[in-house]
């Protein structure tokens, strides 16, 4: 992805005026060598945004590439080796660790929600609760993981949720069909998705014309009766406290997605290591 920006507010955040440790300890010319390596098994996510950041502090370094985004890495596998001005390499260090090791940990969740719902027909999406200014990272690492990217903001497509009906909750013949009525007519093109707490707003928004249902925190009982009112008419999302452990039976009532924010916002860093070589 275009990560720049990002690698430039990082290190701009991290080194200030100066590595001071490093430049009052390491001499200038001294080379080394760098290798990143699991500590753990997880899903890699962040190679070129780990390339760019040594890049962006010295041109010359040399990057050889092990393991591609998206491939499974096992303990011990190296992924990446560094090599140039051991300044370089000392000041990049933990901006390159952060980036590699928090994005390796979106795509690790991902794969593991993947695996739950493989089988099924249902689909894993992403959410926008992701850390302010990484959006465009980490929904990069969840396609790593085999995930999918709902909606990149609120430009993209229209999403009416409970406060949206809640601010309309006096318009006739209600809330959803008059707030679907005006999205259709500004933006005829745009896919338009309706959340529903319950089985009376789902019935609405199918009469209403929306194009998919979001399913928020119902009961297994409760999807599928939903999934049988809405099949043939609009596709459904089910979302709201989806762990590992229950992934896979919501799935199985039949819907056509889930999303999970917790990829995104709860996802733990996996284990990287960047052992040197002076």
């Amino acid at each position: 992805p275009d990560c720049l920006e990002i690698i430039r507010h990082a290190l701009r955040e991290d080194v200030g005026s100066g590595d001071i440790t490093t430049e009052l300890t390491v001499d200038p010319e001294l080379r080394g060598e760098a290798d990143f390596v699991a500590k753990q098994a997880c899903i890699i996510a962040g190679v070129e945004v780990v390339r760019q950041t040594f890049l962006q502090l010295d041109p010359s370094v040399e990057i050889v590439v092990h393991m591609a985004d998206g491939e499974t890495a096992e303990t011990g596998d190296k992924i990446l080796t560094v090599s140039g001005r051991a300044q370089a390499l000392l000041t990049g260090e933990r901006v390159a660790l952060n980036f590699l090791q928090r994005l390796s940990g979106i795509a690790t969740l991902t794969a593991q929600f993947v695996d739950a719902l493989r089988g099924t027909g249902t689909v894993l999406l992403d959410t926008r609760k992701t850390t302010p200014g990484w959006r465009r990272l980490e929904k990069y690492a969840v396609a790593c993981g085999g995930g999918k990217n709902h909606r990149f903001g609120l430009f993209d497509m229209v999403l009416i949720k409970d406060n949206h009906l809640a601010a309309l909750r006096e318009e006739k013949p209600n809330a959803i069909a008059a707030a679907v009525a005006r999205a259709r007519k500004a933006c005829p093109g745009l896919k338009v998705e309706v959340e529903a707490d319950h089985l009376n707003q789902v019935e609405e928004a199918l009469d209403a014309g929306a194009d998919i249902v979001l399913l928020d925190n119902m009961t297994l009982v409760q999807l599928r009766m939903a999934v049988q009112l809405c099949q043939g008419r609009a596709q459904t999302e089910a979302s709201g406290g989806v762990t590992l452990a229950s992934a896979r039976a919501i799935a199985e009532c039949g819907v056509n997605f889930i999303s999970v924010g917790a990829l995104t916002h709860s996802a733990r860093a996996v284990d990287i290591g960047l052992d040197f070589e002076m």
